[in-house]
């Protein structure tokens, strides 16, 4: 026994957030003893296999300086690294967004060169939601385990091969299975936002991910020029093709993309992410923190049970909604706008309250004023990205998302009434800007509130639910819609107004939030904190570890 007759190390850390000390309890201490100055106390000892404490001790006298990923990442500020990282991560955004608008230009051409019904035109674009629901939570899964880098190079590297090979599809049939594929990939294309938001500084969190998805409406605007360009002279075929640029630029740098310190840090890869934090500190020009990062190890990553834990299964289940309305009602819009240039003056459409041609095979092709138009609603998304920095760091997540679904549920009830193209335009236009606004939030929102060791998971599942939306909405704007426009317009003015309420109900805001890592400073039940220690005359001492209940 007097191998633990040996003083041990002690390390004090102070609490840098005073909430944080009623979420860690360590044996021997109780929350109502310590103070608003509160140290935490870890004591550690180590002995070598001939039974002596190889620690260099001076007894309480000396300390040992920590610091977590957060801490380093508020000193390194909003600087060069995260500049680059956002062009990267944009580039992926912007080729997802392109392949995402290609399909309310593609439908209608394919209409008319292949003489296909209504139903198989909106079956075009249900495929591809299809395959992004099936990828999202597999990519999800994978990032989590694997880590971001991974997940994100796999599904661009998936969505550019089978982007390019549907361009070469004989028959409908075909590009029905290659766009599916495409879907696939473009499902794992939220994980750039989390990889991004990891390398954020709580302060720039918000801003910075909602600046980012201005690389989205680049994306979209970019299609739409695109389509104006390439459509009347070179044909659909070279649409596709030219589409998938973003993707393949993306790959060609994606050399430089780090992979997620916090990451590192939850997979036990302590080293890596010591390099990546000295990597941000060289390029922003800051010094790196004093003393030893701090670790917790966990091997449970990427547990869909986690989503469910008492603490956070609300969360779940309203984000699953909210992602699935804003999907629904978002790509719904966007293929309202073609479908109403389309049906002609909007007396005649919404008086006779169908838009069926006489023919069902009788098409019409897209002009170059609907080319214009469909421009004019997709430059919308600026405005709506501008109007939602201005609320999310002032009114916060919820109350954001909420506000953004009622506004474009009012924008939708004009179009009930008799106006003309202009008119409609502005209502579509101003929908189509909140619409996007609130998807970006939410975008903001998820990565949030989930801690890292589930936070791909928790962004592909929530992705994945939305393509249900996305899989729906095709047939409510292109067949519902020539059914029934009242129906059509009173589906997304329902669904938005559900939206809404359900993110007012949400139980986290996130607002000036650091982000999570690990479920062991939840309190949820999911992890413990344990000291074990090794008791002699003189003292005690022990080892933290990380452990988690099964």
């Amino acid at each position: 026994m007097d191998r633990w007759r040996k003083k041990p190390n002690i390390i004090y850390r102070r609490w840098r957030n005073p909430e944080r000390r009623s979420e860690v309890n360590f044996v021997g201490h109780n929350d109502e003893d310590y103070t608003e100055n509160e140290i935490c106390t870890v004591t550690s000892a180590r002995v070598n296999s001939e039974g002596v404490n190889s620690a260099s001790t001076t007894g309480f006298h000396e300390t040992e300086e920590t610091f977590t990923v957060d801490d380093a990442l508020e000193a390194f500020g909003f600087g060069k690294f995260q500049w680059k990282m956002s062009v990267l991560t944009g580039l992926s955004w912007i080729g997802d967004a392109m392949e995402m608008m290609i399909l309310s230009i593609l439908g209608p051409h394919l209409h008319c060169e292949w003489r296909l019904p209504s139903y198989q035109v909106a079956l075009i674009t249900s495929v591809v939601f299809l395959g992004m629901g099936i990828g999202s939570p597999l990519v999800g899964s994978v990032s989590d385990v694997y880590g971001r880098k991974a997940g994100l190079m796999l599904c661009m590297c998936w969505a550019l091969f089978y982007g390019l090979l549907s361009a070469f599809a004989p028959v409908y049939g075909w590009l029905l299975v290659l766009r599916g594929l495409v879907g696939c990939g473009l499902g794992g294309a939220p994980q750039s936002v989390t990889l991004y938001s990891e390398f954020l500084p709580e302060k720039s969190r918000g801003i910075c991910v909602m600046l980012i998805s201005a690389f989205w409406a680049l994306g979209s605007v970019f299609a739409v020029l695109l389509a104006l360009l390439t459509m009347p002279t070179l044909g659909w075929r070279w649409l596709l093709c030219l589409s998938t640029i973003p993707m393949a630029i993306f790959l060609c740098f994606s050399f430089w993309l780090p992979e997620s310190a916090r990451f590192n840090v939850l997979s036990g890869k302590t080293e890596k992410a010591m390099a990546t934090l000295a990597r941000i500190a060289k390029e922003n020009g800051k010094a790196m923190p004093q003393g030893k990062l701090i670790a917790y190890k966990q091997n449970g990553r990427g547990r869909i049970k986690a989503l469910f834990s008492p603490r956070y299964w609300r969360t779940t289940l309203l984000l699953w909604f909210i992602w699935f309305v804003n999907t629904f009602s978002y790509y719904g819009i966007v293929l309202l706008t073609t479908e109403l240039f389309q049906a002609g003056p909007s007396c005649e459409t919404t008086q006779g309250a169908k838009i069926e041609p006489s023919c069902s095979l009788e098409c019409k092709y897209l002009t170059s004023a609907d080319y214009k138009d469909l421009l004019w609603t997709t430059l919308a998304e600026f405005p709506g990205i501008l109007v939602i920095l201005l609320a999310i760091d002032r009114i916060g997540r919820k109350k954001s998302m909420a506000l953004c679904f009622f506004v474009f549920s009012l924008s939708i009830l004009p179009i009930y009434a008799c106006i003309g193209r202009t008119a409609v335009t502005i209502c579509l236009f101003i929908g189509r800007a909140f619409i996007s606004g609130g998807f970006q939030v939410a975008f903001v929102y998820t990565p949030e509130v989930f801690p890292t060791e589930n936070r791909a998971l928790a962004m592909g599942i929530s992705n994945m639910m939305s393509k249900v939306g996305a899989l729906m909405t095709p047939f409510v704007a292109q067949v519902l819609l020539r059914t029934s426009v009242y129906g059509t317009l009173s589906l997304y003015c329902g669904f938005s107004l559900l939206g809404g309420i359900a993110a007012l109900m949400l139980p986290i805001e996130t607002l000036g939030r650091g982000l999570q890592e690990s479920s062991l400073y939840e309190g949820d039940g999911e992890q413990t904190t344990t000291t074990t220690t090794s008791e002699s005359n003189d003292t005690n001492a022990g080892e933290p570890e990380v452990t988690q209940e099964e």
